[in-house]
């Protein structure tokens, strides 16, 4: 097996995944509020270790390596589209940052 047809069977697998996320409405505050939480803002990978002001070591994002990236992405956004226009709610709460 070459390495075009493993990622063709790797699209292939991932697909009807990508469409079901993709096909999921968000109809409730408390699920939005769930995968708000649960889907981050940016990637929790990514690191920049300092020292004395200079960086040492920076690992890049990952995230994007998920196949599932693009979709979760996607969900999130539907989430807080749903809290903000039909709620009213205030998302900043959401978009806190990770130890920077």
């Amino acid at each position: 097996m070459n390495a075009l047809s493993s990622n063709r069977s790797q699209i292939s697998l991932f697909s009807p995944l990508r469409q079901w996320i993709e096909s999921i409405k968000i109809v409730d505050s408390g699920i939005a509020r769930l995968v708000c939480r649960v889907i981050p803002a940016r990637c929790p990978f990514e690191r920049k270790i300092q020292l004395f002001n200079r960086t040492l070591l920076y690992i890049p994002p990952l995230c994007k390596l998920n196949p599932l990236y693009e979709q979760l992405v996607e969900l999130r956004y539907k989430s807080l589209c749903y809290l903000v226009d039909e709620c009213g709610e205030d998302v900043t709460i959401y978009y806190q940052t990770m130890g920077d």
